[in-house]
């Protein structure tokens, strides 16, 4: 488990997207990394709302998942 003060919600932008493959891709991405809790992606707003272990992942982490993925985080 971990303490309250561990978990993190992040927002990213996600620039290259184009369709719900996209999208999915790149959410299997982000729910594959260990300590994330929770991500939803959104083709049409071009973001991620993630919920993360603090303790596990970093913000600059999921950030280098994006990159990693092919897109361009914003």
């Amino acid at each position: 488990m971990f303490g309250k003060k561990d978990r993190q919600e992040i927002k990213i932008g996600i620039n290259g997207m184009h369709c719900e493959m996209c999208s999915a891709r790149m959410q299997k991405a982000f729910l594959d990394a260990k300590g994330v809790l929770k991500a939803e992606v959104s083709l049409s707003d071009k973001c991620a709302d993630i919920v993360y272990d603090a303790g596990k992942i970093s913000a600059e982490d999921l950030k280098n998942i994006v990159t990693e993925t092919g897109y361009e985080p914003v």
